[in-house]
């Protein structure tokens, strides 16, 4: 009897163990940062194994301070796109218009299908105009968003975006600043970021 209660035990501690090694491995990497708004907090898990260029550019700005004072600026809906044939829905934020001047320089693209980190909901991703043009600005998926990735059409270019994590907590606030007063595409009034930081 006792020498089965053993092999249980033994059994039971090495699930655990192998469970526990799992977790470990699915997190490795990953960096949570909390950005603070008016209308609450976004947590965002930020992957800077398969995406380090573009995390560590992200957190950079970070670290700088340079979200504070900035803003969600711009709401993409399925109503606001008449000039577009392929529709998204997304949020779009950057940095304090007074840091603009101080931005560090422009990252490489890290596609998605190097990454492997697709455009689905909840993820975040920086907003660039050619390939290799993006420094601050960025922007989160509502609903799953193929034609953001690369081979994608929502950009001529095909390139798609950079997407370097997802959110954890906080998508209610998400699709709260994205159904705010808008302007066309542009929030009325901006929604602020009080800051972002590391947890």
């Amino acid at each position: 009897m006792n020498r089965l209660k053993s092999f249980l035990l033994v059994i039971f501690v090495s699930t655990i163990s192998l469970a526990v090694a799992g977790c470990s491995a699915e997190t490795k990497g990953i960096i949570y940062v909390v950005v603070e708004t008016e209308y609450g907090e976004i947590e965002v898990g930020i992957d800077s194994v398969r995406a380090p260029i573009t995390s560590a550019n992200f957190l950079k700005y970070v670290e700088g301070g340079f979200y504070a004072g900035g803003s969600f600026y711009r709401t993409v809906t399925m109503d606001n796109q008449p000039d577009n044939d392929v529709l998204i829905e997304v949020i779009q934020g950057g940095i304090n218009p007074e840091r603009r001047d101080h931005a560090f320089p422009p990252i490489v693209l890290e596609r998605t299908n190097k990454t492997g980190i697709l455009h689905r909901d909840g993820t975040i991703s920086m907003a660039r105009g050619g390939p290799d043009t993006a420094t601050a600005h960025f922007f989160i998926c509502i609903g799953d968003q193929p034609s953001l990735d690369f081979g994608g059409n929502r950009n001529p270019d095909g390139q798609g975006f950079a997407a370097f994590g997802r959110v954890v907590r906080g998508m209610d606030v998400v699709k709260k600043i994205q159904t705010a007063p808008a302007e066309g595409q542009q929030l009325t009034p901006p929604i602020k970021i009080i800051s972002v930081r590391r947890k």
